[in-house]
């Protein structure tokens, strides 16, 4: 079938605000008195924000109550949302604007698909509430990625079939969702993380929309 849609991940692949989290991540950890790493950061990529708590308690060896995990992903939030709030349009990672202009004289429609609760609001610092057709964020789905349910919600509201939608991802759990759901999988990194991706690229600037479509359209 031919393409149809484009679904973007937000973190690493529009804006990079892996570091905020990171930052915050590392925070909380440090005051339950344990450290993380960048490194460690990288499994936390594309995971919502109760898996990514469950994730770090694991490593640091602790065992908490629901009611205190919730307190700590709470607080997580609020220091994240203080990093955040400070973005502008200036965070748009290079080749964005680019492509999605390239999106649109294409005829193409797009939605995104995130982990991230605060993805409306990261959209409204950096000028982009308005230019996705359909977004997902974590307040619309249950499953976390790699689960495929944020890609195959994206699609439904854009009334398109799964197999006429091309995923682009920075997370290898990002890349395994829309690999499950059936769609080409675009991966913006390094080809030697993303394996699983049908192609891979550094980033949007080194993409373009025809070349994209070269490749989702061939006969799989």
């Amino acid at each position: 079938m031919p393409i149809k849609a484009f679904l973007f991940d937000l973190d690493g692949v529009i804006v990079d605000t892996a570091i905020h989290h990171y930052h915050a991540w590392k925070r909380l950890a440090n005051e339950l008195g344990f450290d993380i790493s960048e490194e460690f950061n990288e499994q936390l990529k594309g995971v919502s924000r109760v898996d990514s708590l469950n994730i770090i308690l694991e490593h640091g060896g602790l065992t908490l109550p629901d009611e205190e995990k919730r307190d700590l992903a709470i607080r997580k939030n609020e220091w994240y949302l203080e990093l955040v709030s400070r973005m502008t349009p200036d965070d748009i990672l290079p080749g964005v604007a680019t492509f999605f202009s390239e999106v649109r004289k294409a005829g193409l429609l797009t939605a995104l698909g995130s982990a991230s609760k605060n993805a409306p609001l990261i959209l409204e610092r950096i000028g982009m509430s308005d230019v996705f057709d359909a977004v997902i964020d974590g307040t619309k789905v249950e499953k976390s990625k790699p689960d495929p349910e944020v890609f195959t919600r994206g699609a439904d509201e854009l009334e398109v079939l799964y197999n006429e939608c091309v995923v682009f991802e920075d997370a290898v759990a990002g890349v395994e969702a829309g690999n499950r759901a059936g769609m080409f999988t675009v991966g913006i990194g390094s080809p030697d993380v993303l394996t699983l991706a049908s192609m891979v690229a550094p980033s949007l600037d080194e993409l373009t929309v025809d070349t994209v479509l070269e490749q989702a359209n061939k006969p799989q």
